[in-house]
């Protein structure tokens, strides 16, 4: 066998193996739509029907690609790109037909994650008023407040710090989408919660 047949071969196993190992990823990581189970759940239910995606009126929602792994072809969104609207009528768990979005009473008992403000990067912690993760939530003083305090160190300026209350943000991503810090990183994130807290 000559050096000519044998590179599709090796190229078809690096393939196969790469394909195998993003099968059996983790896919935590992965924002879903409002009303979602932890994740071993809400991929043993949902049938990637994307009635979801198509019911999301303001086309937030996508279908995750086949780096995913197990959760290719399952609903997500990109909180950075398309955050979500917390829409009163949750829409898009209406229209699902498995419960892999499990029905919610409002809007405000949606769990998608938590928002994690990194302080390193955050304009308003290094005495910059800013207030624009605030001002974009949609439960305003009840997920996100303000947290005044003397800047450290500087007896003039003060620092009007965006504080998330863990127990009520819903991790919709509002404030990842419209954070205006950018490099390195955006200043916040939305972390998943842990297994069964969206399903509550």
């Amino acid at each position: 066998m000559g050096f000519a047949n044998i590179v599709p071969i090796v190229a078809a196993g690096l393939l196969g193996a790469h394909t195998a190992w993003q099968a059996t990823r983790p896919s935590n990581h992965i924002l879903r739509p409002p009303g979602a189970y932890d994740e071993k759940d809400f991929l043993s239910r949902c049938i990637k029907c994307g009635r979801c995606i198509e019911a999301c009126p303001y086309a937030v929602l996508h279908v995750a690609d086949w780096t995913t792994g197990l959760a290719a072809g399952t609903p997500t969104l990109s909180a950075r790109d398309h955050a979500c609207r917390l829409c009163e009528d949750l829409p898009c768990i209406a229209a699902c037909p498995t419960e892999a979005l499990h029905p919610l009473a409002s809007r405000e008992d949606v769990r998608m994650g938590t928002a994690v403000i990194d302080e390193d990067l955050c304009i308003a912690f290094k005495g910059m008023r800013c207030e624009v993760c605030y001002r974009s939530c949609p439960l305003i003083d009840r997920a996100i407040s303000i947290d005044y305090r003397p800047l450290e160190g500087d007896a003039i300026h003060s620092v009007f710090a965006p504080t998330v209350q863990e127990d009520t943000c819903t991790g919709c991503g509002l404030c990842v989408e419209r954070c205006v810090v950018s490099e390195p990183d955006v200043a916040v994130r939305i972390e998943r919660k842990p297994p069964g807290a969206n399903s509550s």
